[in-house]
């Protein structure tokens, strides 16, 4: 289900108003954005069937190297946000059964920035090495409150994206004999100023 409705998206587009007449295709469009927002903010795809990426809350099966390299009792996610964590195991030998499983009662989860970190005086521990890390958990962002500024930053795109349906393919467009060059059809700047806080925090810029 995506984060915007397209409700939410003709108020972008008043050239069409409260006319409902388009919502299957916008909603079409929006999936199509979302999709590709995440892309960008560098949510992989989730563990499920589906090989598209999503913004919305869903299940990650991820296999991770070990902790950071500056405290080793902090486990970086490479997804933000985390809603909840399922199981983590920490298995150098990557076979993952019942022994290796970490007790998550012994760990503080950092929801917003996707970090887990193991509470003092425990015995539990994060191994280093090649996929030592399995860990279940869900992360995303919740269909009924999502955050304005990205909201916002779908809606933009997929307003112009919407408005340039006849001009797709095109560098340039005649009009009334002068040739006007159109836009590179890119995410704008403004739209990436918004994106780039929402970025997953392993992402390489």
């Amino acid at each position: 289900m995506s984060l915007v409705s397209a409700a939410t998206l003709r108020e972008y587009l008043p050239e069409i108003g409260d006319n409902t007449s388009a919502d299957t295709e916008l909603n079409s469009l929006i999936a199509r954005v979302e999709a590709a927002v995440a892309r960008y903010l560098g949510f992989p795809p989730p563990a499920s069937s589906s090989s598209f990426t999503t913004l919305d809350q869903s299940t990650y099966t991820l296999y991770l190297d070990g902790p950071t390299y500056f405290d080793r009792n902090v486990l970086q996610l490479p997804i933000k946000p985390v809603v909840s964590i399922t199981s983590i195991f920490s298995d150098i030998e990557r076979r993952y059964e019942a022994g290796s499983a970490l007790t998550l009662s012994n760990i503080d989860i950092d929801l917003v920035n996707g970090r887990l970190i193991i509470k003092p005086y425990t015995s539990t521990a994060f191994d280093r090495g090649y996929r030592a890390i399995k860990i279940t958990f869900v992360a995303g962002y919740a269909t009924g409150a999502p955050p304005a500024d990205l909201v916002h930053a779908i809606c933009v795109l997929s307003s112009q994206l919407h408005r340039a349906k006849q001009t797709q393919g095109k560098e340039n467009i005649s009009i009334q004999g002068t040739s006007i060059k159109l836009s590179e059809r890119t995410i704008p700047n403004e739209v990436q100023e918004i994106l780039n806080k929402f970025k997953c925090p392993l992402l390489v810029m």
